[in-house]
């Protein structure tokens, strides 16, 4: 009988392939790894680099969205594959490897991006320079106020200064940002292998001691803390 006639139709029997747990599986690793490499991103923090903003094992979310439809600034948290020149990458074993595909493929557990996270600093064409009087981080000529920094570099006035000899750790010239490069440091200023590491104590413009961190190198900006749950919280604009 047909519903035309006072029946009932039956309902449609699914097919094979939509009731198969394994199509179901396949079709969520699929939306996961397009969301991924489009939308959002998982990381672990590697390094006490950022601390206390960022700890080690912290799980954060990195926005690909973000830096795709306008280019990071200072003052943003981002996420960067190594550049060659920030040392080696990470050696991993077979097992590891395959390990790390899984992980970058469900965004949970190892990954094999070799990828670091630090807070921009300067922007392509901006001069940085350290220390204002007060021992301040300089961008153009403007003291940086960064409340961010819980342990920095020694530092005093008159006794520990960039004028004195030798001359403060924290002190480094002036150093000219690249276009499309970025000069980015680590909140942990005392414990951060970052864009000014091997320019510290040196107060004559020496470039080639810096390191940047190239536009194309920018995986994500980092927009949230997902785990531990006690320190999940979503970051402003200007990363605090």
């Amino acid at each position: 009988m047909t519903a035309a006639t006072g029946g009932v139709t039956p309902p449609r029997r699914r097919g094979p392939l939509r009731r198969s747990p394994l199509v179901h599986l396949i079709l969520a690793v699929l939306l996961l790894a397009v969301t991924q490499t489009l939308l959002i991103k998982p990381f672990q923090v590697p390094s006490r680099s950022m601390a206390p903003t960022l700890e080690v094992g912290d799980r954060i979310l990195a926005s690909r969205v973000a830096v795709a439809v306008s280019a990071p600034g200072p003052g943003d948290i981002v996420v960067f594959s190594r550049p060659d020149d920030w040392g080696p990458p990470t050696e991993r074993t077979l097992l590891r490897t395959l390990a790390g595909w899984v992980g970058d493929v469900v965004g949970f557990g190892p990954s094999n991006q070799d990828a670091l996270v630090k807070r921009i600093i300067g922007g392509p064409g901006s001069t940085v320079r350290c220390c204002s009087a007060e021992g301040l981080v300089q961008v153009d000529g403007v003291p940086l106020v960064e409340d961010y920094v819980v342990d920095d570099l020694a530092f005093i006035p008159g006794v520990n200064d960039c004028s004195t000899t030798p001359a403060s750790p924290r002190c480094f010239a002036a150093i000219s940002v690249p276009p499309d490069a970025y000069l980015v440091m680590g909140d942990n200023r005392a414990n951060s292998a970052d864009s000014v590491v091997a320019c510290r104590g040196l107060t004559a413009p020496q470039e080639s001691c810096a390191r940047f961190v190239g536009r194309e190198d920018v995986l994500g900006k980092v927009v949230a803390v997902m785990w531990p749950l006690n320190r999940v919280g979503v970051f402003s604009d200007d990363g605090r």
